[in-house]
């Protein structure tokens, strides 16, 4: 319990395990159902991540260890990059399959997935090297601002992306193939552009609240709240999955 600085709730860890690997199954029956490309997987794996991550914190409320304890907070702090990823990518394929050749270079589709794939890789790289040194006292101090900094440039990167977002939502030129559950394409568009505007809202908040735990620090009031871990982060990335679930979001990229 040293390694949490409070006594963490029981049972909980475990709901969100079963609830995060129920998720990955209907993502995976979704994903074959509607034949999505393959790279919407990708939330296959995050849910996967995400479900491993709450295992690690059920075994580490009675068995810690150092170990342990670093692979719970990798699991559970880096998955949701992936799903930064995942909205990058779709929107990425929406200018793509639009087939507008703007002059603006950051409206092109290469830019807006391979750029951002680079600032999401960074971002990880940065996260995951500061992540595993906090749990260690001779390092706490240079991994937590190594963690602020991969923040703090995913802030940054999906700030900039909200842009691009609005861009291409305001730009009736940019069009989305419909599903069967839509009437026409612009109201598919409607629909796909809704769950990245949620989606990534709820990321930007997860993000900020991730930021803030690490400004205040191991032990500090924001990373003692409990409460704050399940409300800002656990709720904010099942609220993403069930948008991306609920209004099937991969239906809207087949093979």
């Amino acid at each position: 319990l040293d390694y949490f600085t409070y006594i963490p709730v029981h049972g909980a860890p475990e709901a969100a395990a079963v609830v995060f690997a129920a998720l990955a199954v209907i993502l995976v029956v979704q994903s074959i159902n509607t034949m999505a490309a393959r790279w919407v997987y990708i939330l296959v794996g995050t849910a996967i991540a995400e479900s491993l991550g709450y295992v690690f914190r059920a075994i580490c409320i009675d068995h810690a260890s150092l170990g342990l304890f670093i692979c719970m907070n990798l699991f559970l702090l880096l998955p949701p990059n992936a799903l930064a990823l995942f909205n990058y990518k779709a929107i990425g394929e929406v200018v793509r399959k639009s087939g507008i050749r703007s002059h603006r270079f950051w409206l092109r589709p290469r830019f807006i997935v391979w750029f951002y794939f680079a600032s999401d890789i960074f971002s990880f790289l940065l996260q995951s090297t500061g992540a595993s040194m906090t749990a260690q006292e001779d390092t706490a101090d240079t991994g937590k601002w190594i963690c602020i900094g991969g923040l703090a440039i995913q802030l940054a990167f999906l700030t900039s992306f909200s842009g691009i977002i609005i861009a291409v939502m305001r730009n009736p030129l940019y069009t989305v193939d419909k599903s069967p559950r839509d009437e026409d394409s612009r109201s598919a568009k409607r629909r796909v552009m809704m769950i990245m505007v949620v989606t990534t809202a709820l990321l930007y908040v997860r993000s900020v609240y991730r930021l803030i735990e690490f400004i205040d620090g191991y032990g500090g009031k924001i990373y003692s709240a409990e409460w704050a871990f399940w409300v800002f982060d656990t709720v904010a990335i099942l609220g993403m999955f069930l948008v991306y679930i609920l209004f099937v979001i991969v239906a809207y990229f087949p093979r």
